[in-house]
């Protein structure tokens, strides 16, 4: 008979899988990936692998269609492109081989807490991803707290933070720019 686990046991053991904890673990680079952009889910990583790989070969199939199909071809090229820079995954929409070298790590870059220390509304990613998961951030009228939302190059502009919360207040002070109207509320 085996004894039952402590809960401290219980917890450690929770995401430990014995039979295959080999796999369990993942790569050294998907570990470094999943540290440098702050990732709480290695499932988000895997999904970014899958979803980059799956633009790559169909990037591939596209640039192997033969001539007979040049038109079909410019076409699909054409939508794939716009969809990708739309999505801000590529820089330009000239050329196919940016998409044949689309990695995971786009996709990190667009995640909600990236783009705030792109804005330069926090300092470094940790701040940000807490500022996210507070709720401090919203994108457009709404509320986000989870950090692992996608923003594509349209939302872009309309991350603001909340009206209510804390750091605008500070902002705002920093800057001479509160109104006393705020003051009141």
């Amino acid at each position: 008979m085996v004894r039952k686990l402590k809960y401290h046991e219980q917890k450690l053991l929770r995401r430990l899988e014995l039979v295959s904890w080999e796999a369990a673990g993942g790569s050294l680079a998907e570990v470094r990936a999943l540290r440098r952009y702050r990732l709480g889910r290695r499932e988000d990583y895997v999904q970014y692998k899958a979803l980059a790989r799956t633009v790559r070969a169909l990037a591939r199939r596209l640039r192997d269609l033969g001539p007979a199909s040049a038109a079909f071809r410019a076409r699909c090229t054409a939508a794939l492109l716009e969809k990708l820079y739309g999505l801000g995954l590529v820089g330009s929409r000239r050329s196919l081989a940016d998409c044949e070298s689309l990695s995971a790590a786009a996709f990190c870059r667009r995640r909600l807490p990236c783009l705030l220390l792109k804005l330069r509304m926090a300092q470094n990613l940790r701040h940000a991803v807490t500022f996210v998961e507070q709720g401090h951030v919203r994108v457009g009228p709404e509320v986000v707290t989870d950090p692992a939302l996608l923003i594509p190059r349209a939302v872009e502009d309309f991350i603001t933070w909340v009206d209510a919360s804390r750091l605008r207040q500070k902002v705002l002070d920093y800057n001479q720019e509160r109104d006393d109207f705020d003051l009141a509320a």
